[in-house]
């Protein structure tokens, strides 16, 4: 049941660090994005309508007309081929952000759980030495008289470690 509903510790860690990338994004990726498209969109616009101006113009002159036409079309197209390659190349380059900091976050999070396994593994050879310890004092205290006697106090005493 453990792998289908995630612990409430883990779930505020995967939450909290969602809500600072989102931070960081909502603060400094988006604005960024949104001005650049702002912009841009700013120039297309400006763009066509001078084109459409240009137009009407053309409509007025039909000899010199059908040249400028032409040219206008023609410099619409790269304004928009140039739109398109820039909106292409922006979202590209937010999505390799986005990118970049979800391995970093990845790559925290495995550092920090190999810490983790380091810190339990040093406490669990720490408890061994402790217990080795213990019982190598129980065993000296004790005077003992033959080698059954110290069998039956070392199989005693693993018996003891053992139910606990």
């Amino acid at each position: 049941m453990d792998l289908l509903i995630p612990s409430t510790g883990l779930l505020f860690w995967m939450s909290l660090t969602f809500l600072v990338v989102l931070f960081i994004l909502w603060k400094f990726g988006f604005p960024v994005i949104t001005n650049m498209v702002a912009e841009r969109k700013a120039f297309i616009d400006d763009s066509l309508r001078k084109a459409h101006e240009a137009n009407e113009k053309l409509a007025n002159i039909q000899k010199e007309g059908e040249s400028i036409l032409q040219e206008a079309r023609e410099k619409q197209a790269q304004i928009l081929k140039e739109a398109a390659e820039t909106r292409d190349a922006i979202v590209e380059k937010a999505q390799e952000k986005a990118r970049a900091e979800g391995a970093r976050l990845l790559d925290d999070a495995k550092a920090a759980i190999e810490q983790e396994k380091k810190a339990a593994i040093a406490d669990i050879r720490k408890q061994v030495a402790t217990l080795s310890v213990e019982i190598a004092e129980k065993v000296l205290r004790q005077n003992l008289q033959s080698d059954k006697a110290q069998m039956d106090l070392i199989d005693r005493m693993l018996d003891d470690v053992s139910a606990n």
